[in-house]
């Protein structure tokens, strides 16, 4: 079974996101929830997936005042997701907060410590929308420049888009973990991704983990596009 691909549940209700479970469990471990599903079903939707026997990416991009998301950061220990994800921008002080808090409720609950990422820029951004918000660095400049407070805070790795990757990789090194989303295979739309690759390209970029959704939830035979894009993947 493939371990590096990520199945994103970005559907209304828990029923949908169970039977996509079912369906994808023979090829897929790992499954991302967002703040669709979860805030319609909330940590019965978690639970059912470890159900299932798989690993839950919890993508909620915590974003707030340190101690607010070293509370969230606690309770997605306590859940026992595999990993989660914080904003990069919300400073070095916040990151640290969710890691540290993470790792002691970890220990606390006896189970493994998740992975903390740090979102650095989203991958529907591109330059214009940055300088909208005041950022004049280029894109690959402020990914770099967010990816390495967040190596620096004491975060396992980030979520970036794979043109990102290769950069991260060689300045912040093998151990650091990438995960990228905007994963769309060949001949798939890309939605309101700006900046997207192909399942092979992201791996060979340097991704640990690719993040894909739509391409696959909404196809008619969702366990055949997987298993495509695995084969994409050269796995």
């Amino acid at each position: 079974m493939n371990k590096r691909l990520i199945v994103a549940l970005d559907v209304p209700d828990l029923k949908t996101a169970k039977n996509l479970v079912k369906i994808l469990r023979s090829s897929v471990e790992i499954f991302k929830i967002g703040s669709q599903l979860f805030t319609a079903s909330g940590p019965s939707v978690v639970e059912a997936v470890y159900n299932a026997g798989a690993k839950v990416f919890l993508d909620l991009k915590f974003h707030d005042i340190p101690h607010t998301v070293a509370n969230a950061a606690i309770e997605a220990a306590n859940m026992g997701v595999f990993m989660f994800n914080i904003h990069a921008s919300g400073g070095t002080k916040m990151m640290q907060a969710a890691v540290d808090a993470a790792r002691k409720a970890a220990s606390i609950a006896a189970k493994p410590r998740p992975l903390v990422l740090a979102v650095t820029v989203l991958t529907s951004m591109d330059e214009p929308e940055l300088r909208q918000l005041g950022i004049l660095r280029k894109t690959e400049e402020q990914v770099m420049h967010l990816a390495s407070l967040a190596r620096d805070a004491g975060c396992d790795g980030v979520v970036c888009s794979a043109e990102e990757a290769a950069y991260i990789r060689k300045a912040l090194g093998d151990d650091f973990i990438i995960v990228t989303p905007g994963i769309r295979p060949k001949g798939a739309d890309i939605g309101d991704q700006r900046r997207i690759a192909t399942p092979h390209s992201a791996i060979e970029a340097g991704a640990d983990y690719i993040v894909v959704g739509r391409p696959i939830i909404e196809a008619q035979d969702p366990l055949a596009v997987a298993n495509k894009i695995l084969e994409e993947m050269g796995m």
